[in-house]
């Protein structure tokens, strides 16, 4: 652990006003660290040990989908949770993904500071990269905390982006496929 990182937690305890040796602080620098550390280890992660050689041949050309992965992130913008699901599809080319690498790539990016727009684009862009898919679709669907719990305070806004890539932007079939796989569209 980043040895300065309690002591800067400490020191925002203070500012805010509290004791941060009372009983019920006195370890809360400690954790707080420990918990950020946690919350922000995508930055520890590359792509390749992510994906770690997980690409087999495959003669399939049809739309892979994996849906609904869960999905908890923090806001650049104010540090505060943005949690929601991702849905990501791609069209091989002679190779497929181990399917819980696509969960993996979208925890590595959601577990930095982020903003969804970002994050939807981080998500599309290293599947293609990896699987040299001939598209790839990325929608994400999330509620945010900095909206929720402070200025607006909008408890039931949901923010949806979305990234198609290749086929995905090139054919509007295609498209409208994928997202009647995921119960976008009618």
């Amino acid at each position: 652990m980043n040895s300065s990182l309690p002591q800067h937690y400490r020191e925002i305890l203070k500012d805010l006003g509290e004791d941060p040796d009372r009983e019920g602080l006195v370890d809360t620098p400690k954790r707080a660290a420990k918990a950020m550390q946690y919350l922000c280890h995508g930055y520890d992660q590359t792509l390749e040990q992510i994906v770690n050689g997980a690409l087999f041949a495959s003669d399939n050309d049809e739309m892979v989908i994996v849906k609904d992965i869960e999905l908890y992130s923090l806001c650049e913008h104010h540090l505060l949770p943005f949690i929601g699901k991702a849905q990501v599809a791609y069209i091989p080319t002679g190779k497929v993904l181990g399917l819980s690498k696509i969960a993996r790539i979208v925890d590595m990016f959601a577990r930095r500071l982020q903003i969804q727009e970002n994050l939807t684009r981080q998500i599309a862009e290293a599947v293609r990269d990896v699987t040299q898919a001939a598209g790839v679709a990325v929608v994400i669907e999330a509620q945010h905390m900095c909206m929720m719990m402070r200025g607006v305070e909008k408890q039931n806004s949901v923010m949806n982006t979305s990234v198609m890539l290749g086929a995905f932007r090139d054919s509007s079939t295609t498209r409208q496929e994928f997202l009647q796989l995921i119960g976008r569209s009618k």
